[in-house]
């Protein structure tokens, strides 16, 4: 899901005065988040692609069998769980609990980027067996996870964030996209895309569980401030409140009301909105090279398009337009390079 830029106040979010293109004036503000988002998002694909060879000569891969079905309804199934624990523990009022399991995981994902580097490291081989690389690599990667989540934990600053961010994307995009081809990954880009679609539109509780995420300043997104004044750390959540708030002003409302708007300090973009579209580009290296850049290029255009209407001033389910863009792309690129479009045989 991809949230839109917030209003950052000691107490909550005003509420959005209008759903109108001209509430929400674009200028080099927003656009300079934008380029800065998406420049985040490409070299989170680019470490990712970086990371492939290290994560496949350590043995680290999320599913053993790339050509088995049911991997993407494992990886379902996984964030469906993970999102009802997460929402149940908020409904408990042990929002707590959600900060501990989410830094747990983002430090783990950290040492599983770290470690596997460090076994390339020139030299390194000549520790001992595998097994003893391996533990000497995982004891000497824990120091910077270890830091990182302990920064998280201190003084999780937008750009701290966002550090951890572009690493865990990355990571989560290497260890899958090695897991899944291009054909048993459609199952969870179809699938993620029409989840995020209920979630945010009709359920709505991805909302809720992004306000968890806010008020505890939670290493799950990239945050892009418009100011550099702004702080995360006085960010707060509200998000479902303006969803489901009607709009306070419709076209025949005076200007003055549209001119009332307070300034937008921030814009979010969930890992999630990352790391799913990227994982279907990194299988596509699989078959073709000239499709996986294909992918990656769809899902840059997705980006955009997407922004186009973040910018208006509400909450958007970001995959259905990100993962359409990665299939598309994949598609063209796959044409070009074997004049066909059959990538399934």
């Amino acid at each position: 899901m991809t949230e839109q830029p917030t209003v950052q106040s000691p107490r909550e979010p005003a509420a959005i005065a209008s759903p109108a293109p001209e509430a929400y004036p674009v200028g080099l503000r927003e656009l300079g988040a934008v380029s800065a988002m998406l420049l985040m998002f490409v070299a989170s694909q680019l470490l990712a692609v970086l990371l492939v060879q290290p994560f496949t000569s350590a043995g680290v891969k999320g599913f053993e069998d790339p050509e088995d079905f049911t991997n993407g309804l494992w990886l379902i199934g996984t964030i469906l769980l993970f999102t009802a624990i997460i929402l149940f523990i908020a409904k408990m009022k042990r929002e707590k609990f959600i900060q501990w399991i989410i830094l747990g995981a983002v430090g783990m994902t950290l040492l599983y980027v770290f470690f596997p580097l460090l076994m390339h490291v020139p030299g390194f081989t000549r520790v001992g067996s595998f097994d003893e690389q391996v533990l000497a690599a995982i004891a000497i990667g824990l120091v910077p996870s270890v830091l990182l989540t302990w920064l998280l934990v201190k003084f999780p600053e937008w750009y701290v964030v966002d550090v951890v961010g572009v690493l865990v994307a990355a990571g989560g995009i290497a260890i899958f996209g090695t897991s899944f081809t291009p054909v048993t990954y459609l199952v969870v880009l179809f699938g993620t895309a029409i989840y995020d679609y209920i979630s945010v539109y009709k359920t709505k509780h991805m909302l809720s569980l992004a306000d968890s995420v806010l008020n505890y300043h939670l290493p799950i997104m990239l945050v892009v401030p418009k100011h550099l004044d702004y702080s995360f750390l006085q960010e707060t959540g509200g998000l479902r409140k303006e969803a489901d708030a009607p709009p306070s002003a419709s076209v025949d409302t005076p200007a003055p009301t549209v001119k009332t708007k307070p300034r937008r300090d921030a814009m979010f973009l969930g890992l999630g909105d990352i790391v799913i579209p990227s994982i279907f580009a990194l299988t596509a290296l699989q078959v073709s090279g000239l499709a996986a850049a294909g992918a990656m290029l769809g899902t840059i255009a997705g980006f955009l398009f997407l922004m186009s209407f973040v910018l208006r001033g509400r909450p958007q389910a970001g995959l259905p337009s990100l993962n359409g863009g990665a299939l598309l792309g994949f598609l063209v690129g796959f044409y070009v390079d074997k004049s066909t479009f059959v990538f399934w045989a």
